[in-house]
């Protein structure tokens, strides 16, 4: 492959989160945990596939650490996490 063709293909797989103006500093545990929830209250109204909901999913992905989300998946699953979804 290309120099371009490669470039392209890093650029489409791979961005970075846009900027949201809800949390502007540099710590961005809140970002993280408020798309994890967009994401869980958009899947359950409107289904995982949903456009808005992939999105919040790629968010939340990128920005939290992985150990976060196995916990928050595993206490969903249990009925105990604390968040409201």
């Amino acid at each position: 492959m290309k120099k371009e063709a490669l470039t392209m293909e890093f650029a489409e797989k791979y961005r970075t989160v846009p900027l949201d103006t809800r949390f502007t500093n540099t710590n961005q545990t809140r970002n993280c945990h408020q798309n994890f929830l967009d994401f869980q209250r958009c899947s359950n109204v409107r289904g995982e596939d949903y456009e808005a909901c992939q999105y919040f999913k790629r968010v939340y992905k990128i920005i939290c650490p992985n150990a976060w989300i196995e916990k928050w998946d595993e206490q969903i699953a249990n009925n105990t996490f604390a968040g409201r979804i």
